[in-house]
């Protein structure tokens, strides 16, 4: 089963009638040698992207326009035979018929790849993160000006998510019985372990589920492997760097990374060393050409080594206790993070039959990531839903150039010039042809002041090639829902009587104090 027939097979139970149309961007996996920066040596890891696009139809006769959308990243790392799926980014545009299909295609998503049944990678576990913070828009610009679309708040967002994955796990549970070992763990930074708890019941109550959840982080239990390798064979204890993953705008990388970078040492530091004159310099250009070059890799080994001793300096517990206290976790607002560990105690053949292709094999189905980040940026850049006349044609212009791409879009051919004929014509100079500027290679990207650390050995794979055929096989995908419509609310199911009748209201009054006449 491919990602986009499970998504559709998620929304085909949601109640009323209309007409989904499902767009479904994987990348092809890439080497990414940054998701644990701080550890030494860096485990091979492979990225993915992905990007849902979702449009709803609600008549046959009106357009389609955008009403869900999640990013997210798939990364695998064969060294501990796990995967990290990251949520990065969940949003609506408001403009869905109600009940909203943005919860069944999460779940739907999640679902998939927790599964190890329809997981796409060979992994025998698989870690989900997501970090919730309430925000007006995410992936729609100006969807937050629709006056029907109501963003969740920051305590209920948290619930919303801690309810999600409660389903999941359920569903997963029925699935697949006893062959998979789940732990949830969710910690909301700010809040004690009782604050959190009953913040977050009073939005979802969790009568009936069975879903365990630990208020804290798993970077200290041992039951399921953590993704990074685990140091000179799990004689040594983990540190920092060796725990937490790094991801995109995520605030636990910018903390560790003002941890790694901030040192602060005892008294002045000494300056650096002047450059000699130029008399100088050139009696002495070959004496110390090979001295700087010494003390210039000694001093990055130096640097490395302090960067990564700053790391080590902070426990686990101590980083999560230091979190509650970031400007971006307590900033007016409740923040969360969940994590579940999922581990396969039987794996499935089509694991075992996917773990002899090589990590960087691309898929049947899956798309170039220039091609996901170009989708990407034109949603994000040049469109915008605050109304639905926009949302129609924003989603038109971007449904039609997803399947432009996959169909090889072409520049169009210069208009042709027909020539004058009669002879009689102002002598004019040749032009200049001008050409382009031969290509060059761009500056190195500095990271806190030093180059990245990229594997430098090439992908022996060329980049997937879309074509109309993986669009139809792979990327789009429609359904035409036809249920049951939700059940409405009557009259008598807001009163307190039941019956229909109002409730019965008795107003106290104050008794006057009688005075002596």
């Amino acid at each position: 089963m491919t990602l986009r027939d499970a998504l559709l097979a998620g929304l085909n139970s949601l109640p009323g009638t209309r007409e989904f149309h499902l767009h479904v961007l994987v990348s092809s996996p890439r080497k990414h040698g940054n998701l644990f920066p701080f550890a030494n040596p860096r485990p091979r890891s492979y990225l993915q992207d992905i990007l849902i696009l979702l449009s709803e139809q609600p008549t046959p006769d009106s357009p389609s326009v955008f009403v869900s959308a999640i990013e997210a990243c798939v990364y695998n790392i064969p060294t501990t035979s796990c995967a990290i799926l990251y949520v990065s980014k969940v949003d609506s545009t408001g403009q869905a018929t109600s009940p909203s299909p943005t919860p069944a295609l999460v779940r739907a998503l999640l679902l998939f790849y927790a599964d190890p049944v329809t997981r796409p990678i060979s992994a025998a576990r698989l870690w989900i993160h997501v970090f919730a913070r309430a925000q007006n828009q995410y992936l729609f610009p100006n969807s937050s000006e629709y006056p029907k679309k109501h963003p969740l708040s920051d305590v209920k967002l948290c619930a919303w998510w801690k309810h999600q994955f409660s389903t999941v796990v359920a569903e997963l549970a029925s699935r697949v019985g006893d062959t998979c070992r789940t732990k949830l763990y969710y910690i909301l930074p700010g809040l004690t372990e009782f604050e959190a708890h009953h913040s977050l019941e009073r939005v979802y109550p969790s009568t009936g589920s069975t879903s365990s959840w630990t208020y804290g982080h798993p970077y200290s239990q041992d039951e399921i492997p953590l993704p990074c390798p685990c140091p000179s064979g799990g004689d040594s204890p983990r540190h920092l760097g060796q725990c937490i993953p790094s991801f995109d705008d995520d605030p636990k990388s910018r903390f560790i990374d003002e941890i790694a970078y901030t040192t602060d040492a005892d008294g002045v530091r000494s300056p650096e060393r002047k450059r000699p004159r130029a008399d100088t310099l050139k009696t002495h250009e070959e004496d110390t050409l090979s001295a700087d070059a010494s003390e210039k890799k000694e001093g990055r080994s130096k640097k490395e080594d302090q960067t990564l001793k700053e790391v080590k300096k902070v426990s686990v517990e101590e980083f999560w206790e230091r979190m509650s206290f970031r400007q971006e976790c307590i900033a007016g607002a409740v923040t969360g993070f969940f994590v579940i560990a999922i581990s396969a105690t039987i794996r499935p053949a089509s694991t075992l039959s996917m773990s002899e292709v090589s990590p960087l094999a691309p898929q049947p189905g899956q798309v170039s990531s220039q091609m996901n980040k170009r989708v990407l940026t034109s949603l994000l850049t040049a469109h915008e839903f605050p109304s639905v006349e926009k949302a129609v044609w924003s989603t038109k212009v971007i449904e039609d150039s997803i399947r432009g791409l996959c169909d090889g879009l072409k520049s169009n051919p210069p208009p042709l010039v027909v020539p004058d004929r009669s002879g009689r014509q102002t002598p004019e100079p040749d032009p200049v042809r001008t050409t382009l500027a031969p290509p060059r290679t761009p500056p190195p990207r500095l990271i806190n002041g030093k180059r990245p650390i990229v594997d430098v050995s090439p992908n022996p794979f060329p980049e997937p090639v879309a074509s109309l055929e993986t669009y139809r096989s792979y990327i789009y995908g429609s359904i035409a829902v036809k249920n049951r419509p939700p059940p409405t609310k009557e009259r008598g199911e807001v009163t307190s009587a039941g019956n229909g009748t109002p409730p019965v209201i008795t107003v106290l009054t104050a008794r006057k104090k009688r005075t002596k006449s």
